[in-house]
């Protein structure tokens, strides 16, 4: 049965730019529910238990038709926000170093260049959503909780989750500044420890 993860900090530590009130409720409850509804969905196909999580969102179209669209939903929202949780640090902000920055450089001008287009495609997403920084050094984004995994992709370096519930709390409808925050907290050494 798949768990809710543990924080490697407090719901309270990312300051003035993600309060505690919308982390708790982000991850004791949204998270939680994906988790939830994963395992519930799980229960109606007991065989696919073995399987690790990535294998189910890579190979969707093989499962149940009874459960694909719960997986899709609950399994990418576990796997997504699993990460995403990594991917903010109180230590986070600044600009990455390194191969990493090196790369990005090259892709996009310098580290500006990369945030603008981040923002602006973060920005851009209809809805409900994610923006991803792919190990190619591309921009992608996908609807609700789709990942690029499911779509062949590699798995993505970052990801930015911009569904309302992510930032309703402290920012009200703009979502903008909720962007602009979160560069703030981005553990951009767990962002480098995903590059092959």
């Amino acid at each position: 049965m798949y768990q809710l993860p543990t924080l490697s900090y407090d719901y309270g530590a990312l300051g003035k730019y993600i309060s505690s009130d919308i982390m708790q409720l982000h991850h004791s409850k949204h998270h939680q529910t994906y988790v939830d509804k994963l395992n519930s969905a799980l229960d109606d196909a007991p065989s696919l238990k073995e399987r690790p999580l990535e294998s189910l969102l890579t190979d969707l179209d093989s499962l149940p038709e009874n459960v694909q669209t719960a997986i899709r939903n609950h399994g990418g929202g576990h796997y997504n926000h699993s990460l995403f949780w990594q991917w903010m640090s109180p230590d986070g902000g600044g600009e990455p170093t390194g191969e990493l920055a090196n790369k990005l450089v090259a892709q996009y001008g310098d580290f500006q260049g990369f945030v603008n287009e981040f923002t602006a495609k973060s920005l851009a997403v209809f809805g409900s959503g994610w923006c991803w920084l792919m190990p190619d050094m591309s921009i992608v984004t996908t609807p609700n909780q789709d990942t690029p995994i499911m779509q062949g992709l590699d798995a993505p370096l970052l990801g930015l989750d911009v569904w309302e519930h992510a930032y309703y709390l402290d920012y009200k409808n703009k979502r903008d500044d909720y962007v602009q925050a979160w560069w703030n907290v981005v553990n951009w050494e767990f962002v480098a420890s995903r590059m092959s």
